[in-house]
């Protein structure tokens, strides 16, 4: 709060543990609607006074953070890799995307000018963007440095206080990324970091002074989020889970697909909403499958892929293999045989899993496990392929492995997701193209990052000027 943490109202606290070793590493305060109320106070003052800044002279604390951020890159993807489970190479991977964000924040004074235009004899219209005040950004577990990177800096370039409300799973690179942001000179209050369950998310909604809210989560915490911050006349986008679909045509090139494939469903230990969990063969190419099963299974605990966040997703990862067997799945590569690294058998570990002879009723075909489980389904044609995805509730990504334009074109067409991928296994949008899903993918309008991200953390001001009357008349004289 401010210039200084502060321990929470309540004494109540959260132990923290590695899933790369299952042993506690920390702890963190929950906060309580009282803590809320505080931090939101220690927000007012430097909120009005920044908002006054020229957007010119907002750029130049970013530049510093930029600058800090990449001095640390080290430090910081080992405390992300530490708290979250992912390697060190994913952590950093994650720290360059959401520097992608501070440079398109940076470009603002270039990219969004203002306008103005004489519409009419003697008659101005001009549009100014203004902050809404003091706004919240509610980030997962699975990118604990990238998804608030998508936010803030964005939100704060544009003149609000921005209030970071971290997964209570991984606080720690929060608290690092606040120490930097004071570092490069913006003002205590300006950015802040509360930490916390539950009720600290639901009092943060309902506090007055908070004008808008960005989520990313499951997606029924999504929903959940969206309804109430939106029943209160705030302006909210959240962004929810997935079920992407990959989609191989006959014809796919075999080593950027299998590849593309295994990266997709592997990266981050499956954990990410980008990770492409259903492999859609067409005809021929369920030739692919038993490339796609060699190759992971070349995958090493510990160097190739993280852990798991924590032993409750474990354990609901390997309830739902059990449940795909059940069902009649065949399980093709089962990670639960695979070793855990030498020294870090406490961990939360699971290889990765190829499910074969899934059908669209299973649950392992319809529910986001979030893990690395790929799920393969047989088609016979294309359409098949394609109703598949459009029939998924979900709406975040779709890939196409083909060496046919027309192919990639007619899947770009038809299919439902917000973000397609052309022979990309993870097609994630980079600046200053927005990140955002359709359908149970996203609740609000807009998308994450970009000139939407611009749109979700501000306001436009129309300015309509006459001064002097007009010789030849006109309706707005």
């Amino acid at each position: 709060m401010g210039s200084a943490w502060q321990p929470p109202s309540a004494a109540d606290e959260l132990a923290l543990t590695s899933p790369w070793t299952g042993k506690v590493i920390g702890s963190v305060g929950m906060s309580r609607p009282a803590d809320v109320a505080s931090i939101v106070a220690a927000a007012r003052e430097p909120a009005a006074s920044w908002a006054k800044v020229p957007l010119k002279e907002r750029v130049r604390p970013l530049a510093r953070f930029h600058e800090l951020v990449t001095e640390a890159l080290a430090e910081l993807s080992q405390l992300v890799s530490l708290e979250s489970g992912k390697t060190e190479a994913e952590a950093r991977a994650g720290l360059l995307r959401g520097l992608e964000v501070v440079e398109f924040a940076q470009s603002l004074p270039n990219l969004d000018r203002g306008g103005a235009l004489e519409v009419s004899r003697g008659v101005t219209c001009e549009y100014r963007r203004e902050p809404l005040g003091i706004v919240a950004g509610i980030a997962p577990f699975n990118f604990p440095a990238m998804v608030p990177m998508w936010m803030f800096p964005i939100a704060i370039t544009l003149g609000n206080a921005f209030i970071l409300k971290p997964s209570e799973k991984v606080p720690l690179t929060a608290c690092r990324l606040a120490e930097l942001m004071l570092e490069a000179g913006y003002a205590p209050g300006l950015f802040s970091v509360l930490q916390g369950g539950r009720p600290a998310v639901e009092a943060l909604i309902d506090h007055p002074e908070v004008r808008a809210v960005g989520f990313v989560g499951s997606t029924a915490a999504a929903r959940a989020v969206h309804a109430r911050t939106t029943a209160l006349g705030k302006r909210a986008l959240c962004l929810g889970g997935a079920k992407n679909h990959l989609i191989v045509a006959p014809d796919a090139n075999e080593a950027l697909t299998v590849k593309s494939i295994v990266d997709s469903f592997t990266g981050c230990a499956g954990q990410r909403c980008m990770a492409g969990s259903v492999m859609v063969v067409v005809g021929e190419a369920e030739r692919f499958v038993s490339k796609v099963v060699a190759a992971a299974s070349r995958i090493e605990l510990g160097k190739d892929m993280g852990a798991l966040i924590d032993g409750a997703a474990h354990a609901r990862l390997t309830a739902g293999l059990a449940e795909a067997a059940r069902e009649g799945a065949r399980i093709l590569l089962d990670g639960r045989a695979q070793t855990a690294p030498a020294g870090f058998e406490a961990g939360h570990w699971l290889g990765p899993t190829v499910l074969d002879q899934v059908t669209p009723s299973m649950q392992s075909a319809q529910v986001e496990l979030f893990g690395p489980i790929l799920s393969v389904i047989h088609v016979a044609t294309l359409d098949e392929a394609l109703a598949l995805e459009q029939r998924s509730p979900y709406g975040n990504a779709t890939s196409i492995f083909t060496q046919s334009g027309a192919v990639g074109s007619y899947v770009a067409e038809r299919a439902s997701s917000g973000m397609i991928g052309i022979n990309i296994g993870v097609p994630v949008p980079r600046e200053p193209f927005s990140f955002g899903g359709t359908k149970d993918s996203k609740f609000g309008q807009g998308d994450m990052t970009g000139p939407a991200g611009v749109e979700l953390w501000s306001n436009l001001k129309k300015i309509t000027s006459k001064w002097a009357i007009s010789e030849d008349a006109t309706w707005m004289s």
